[in-house]
């Protein structure tokens, strides 16, 4: 089944199964986080890629400059271990890594959430790339993907189990819209698919034709 498709019936599932006012609540951030435009603000294709280095589950940093001196970067921002939507994204893009290598590109995630539970995301997941802690967001800000939690949004979050000041390990109650990005060897920013609604995602294949063309790019 396609990832969308996935995606698509575990929404079904939990809108038929979770407390009414928790779904209302979560409807009702999406809508609201889509009609402030955020995700037309974050950085679109032919932008230039913030540079950073982050540290990733086991604490060793990690550059874009130096994954970029390899070939392009393929970086998605993912919300947490508490959260199946994402961990669908995560196993999808696992599934396609030996693609996206195949074509030249580092894979990395890039998450708030803190080291031990990013390490539990990627023993889960069966994860062969690194999720890198963006403390607080940062980087996240960066690209213009990090938005706030509205307070009626953190207590649903709270009694669902996803209290962020812990899995954060910090009371920002921020998270990423969910974005994946292509980054050329050049910093130059070649895929950008950014969704304020988290039950959206691409298929990794959306970035194959991408990674073609810059490395058709390169050989020129």
């Amino acid at each position: 089944m396609p990832l969308q498709g996935k995606l698509d019936a575990l929404r079904a599932a939990f809108d038929a199964g979770a407390p009414p006012a928790a779904v209302e609540a979560l409807h009702r951030a999406t809508d609201e986080l889509i009609a402030s435009g955020a995700q037309n603000r974050a950085l679109k294709a032919g932008d230039v890629a913030p540079k950073f280095t982050l540290p990733d589950a086991d604490g060793n940093p990690v550059s874009s400059k130096t994954l970029l001196a390899r070939g392009p970067l393929v970086a998605t921002f993912y919300r947490g271990a508490w959260c199946p939507f994402c961990n669908f994204d995560l196993s999808a893009l696992e599934e396609g890594r030996s693609q996206l290598e195949a074509r030249g590109a580092s894979l990395v995630a890039i998450s708030q959430q803190t080291a031990p539970n990013s390490r539990k995301s990627q023993r889960q997941n069966g994860l062969g790339f690194p999720i890198l802690v963006d403390h607080g967001g940062a980087i996240a800000a960066q690209f213009g993907v990090r938005w706030t939690l509205p307070a009626y949004l953190r207590e649903v979050q709270k009694a669902l189990g996803a209290d962020l000041t812990q899995f954060n390990g910090e009371n920002s109650w921020t998270l990423p819209m969910p974005a994946r990005y292509v980054v050329a060897q050049d910093g130059a920013i070649a895929y950008a698919e950014v969704n304020a609604d988290y039950t959206r995602r691409p298929e990794p294949s959306a970035m194959y034709p991408v990674l073609e063309q810059l490395g058709r790019r390169q050989v020129a």
